[in-house]
Parts: structure tokens; sequence; C-alpha cells
């Protein structure tokens, strides 16, 4: 059940990702994130009101806490480096999770990863080092094809993984010791989140607004469903049953579900590219095996 719940939230990521890129605005990462944020919120609202707090007012807390560093600091990193290094490159730079997840699980929650499963989180690495030196897709805006902003985008999408296992060590710690399911704790973690972004949210309200040429909202109100409310819960219900090393290694699935995506962002499929997906799975496979 964790290893399948993983597979499709990967799936999930990945069409929310590319609906967010293709996504005509002039809104900033934070604005598009508190957007996110709010309509997953408002769609959790059942969920958010019956919250246990007084039984598991630290647990929830602790979650408050999770979702702030994964979803507020980390998706708002992740939106960033999607705009510079498309679906598929950011996606594979996130698959720098694993190594990231199992040092942390070692370290912080004494799990252990075979040999088996570091070769795995080694060869995810290669790949990602592979998608790294290559070239934006088509679709990048031309003030975004820059090196300097390229790197930027590394930078965004490294930040992102860092605040992204941060968020989920904290929030399996939970699942693990408390009687909250997935779904209570997929609920805190985003009102965690858009709590978070409010000050930001308001100090840029200030600021006209683009109007658009077509409505927005069904793209907008997709990608949120897709990517925010089912795949967050799926990777609660991961992070509930797998270790943390394996879990997040499940859910970086991702970049080989983006060649799917890649034609329309005018990503070219290079065999470089080929070459990093195919490793991808490879490190992902041995991971899960082990």
């Amino acid at each position: 059940m964790g290893i399948l719940a993983g597979l499709v939230a990967a799936l999930a990521w990945t069409v929310a990702s590319s609906l967010w890129r293709g996504l005509a605005t002039s809104l900033n990462a934070i604005q598009l994130n508190g957007l996110k944020n709010a309509i997953a919120c408002s769609a959790l609202l059942p969920v958010l009101v019956t919250l246990p707090w007084k039984g598991e007012g630290e647990n929830l807390c602790l979650l408050l806490i999770s979702g702030g560093l994964g979803i507020s600091l980390g998706d708002s990193f992740y939106l960033a480096a999607l705009r510079r290094l498309g679906t598929r490159r950011t996606l594979t730079l996130e698959s720098l999770s694993p190594v990231a997840a199992a040092a942390g699980g070692w370290l912080a929650m004494g799990e252990r990863l075979s040999l088996q499963g570091w070769a795995g989180a080694l060869l995810v690495t290669i790949s990602v080092v592979l998608v790294a030196v290559q070239q934006p897709p088509d679709a990048t805006r031309v003030l975004d094809r820059s090196r300097a902003v390229q790197l930027q985008g590394l930078l965004l999408a490294l930040l992102a993984v860092v605040c992204g296992v941060g968020g989920a060590a904290v929030s399996r710690t939970v699942l693990i010791s408390s009687d909250l399911t997935p779904l209570q704790s997929a609920a805190c973690r985003l009102l965690g989140g858009l709590l978070l972004l409010l000050p930001w949210l308001k100090l840029g309200a200030g600021f006209p607004q683009p109007r658009p040429r077509h409505a927005r909202w069904p793209r907008v109100l997709a990608a949120t469903l897709l990517g925010t409310v089912l795949g967050i819960l799926l990777q609660q219900v991961v992070l509930q049953r797998l270790p943390l090393g394996i879990g997040i290694t499940v859910l970086s699935t991702a970049p080989v579900m983006a060649l799917l995506v890649a034609p329309a962002e005018g990503d070219h499929l290079k065999p470089s590219v080929l070459l990093a997906s195919a490793l991808a799975v490879t490190g992902v496979g041995l991971a899960v095996l082990s």
C-alpha cells in the first residue's frame, strides 16, 4: 500500500507540476503557493474543524511546523525553480530527496538503509548530475535561459529538497507515534503551510494583479486538487507505512513520469535525458527492493 501510494502521488505531482508550469500568470512563487494552499485548506475544511486538539495538541503543532517547512518554504522554492528549469529537470533534481532522507532517517531516527539502498540513492544522485548540465526546455522564458538564472534554479530546487525532506521527517515522526490519520496529518500540514505564507501574501497584496485573457481557474483547481490535496494525502500514507529513506525514494519516481510531459514543454529527449531517467528508475528499484 505504501509503495502504490507513492507511485500514484508521484504521478499526481508530475501532472500538477506541468499544469503549474504552463499557467500564464505574473504571480510569483509565494503568491501561487498561498493560492493553492488556500484552495486546499478550503477543500479540507471539514477535516480541519474536527482535528483533535485536546488529545493531540503537541503532535498537531509539530505538523503545523512540518507544513511550514515542507509546504510553505519547500513548495515556494519548488515553484520558483519550476519556471526556470522546467518540469522534468526540476522533478529530477527533487530525486536528491532519497539521499537526504536516508541520511536524515539514519542520523535522527536510527533507521538503517542497506548497502543496496545506498547504491540506489547513489544512482539517483548521478541522474541528477546529468540533468543539471542539460539545457532548459524550449518553453522556458528567454530571460530565464541565462546561465546565472539556471544556476539560481538549481539552488532553488536544492533548497526545496532540504525543506521538503525536513518537513517529511517531522511528519513521519508524528504519524508513527500518534493516532492521527494521514488525512488529518495532510490537512494540518496544509494549514501550517498557509499560516506561514499569510504575512508574505499581505505584503504583496498592494501590487496590481494581472488580468487574464482566459479563465485560469480550471487549471489552478486541477493542479491544486492533484498535486496538493491528493499528492500530500498519499505522501502521508507513504510516510506512515514506509521508512523515511525508502518512502521518499518511491515518491521520487516523478522524474520518470515527467518524460510524458517533456515534449509539450519543448524538452528534447536526448540520450543523456533517457540515461538520467533510467538511472533514476534503477536507483528507486534498488532502494525499494532493499
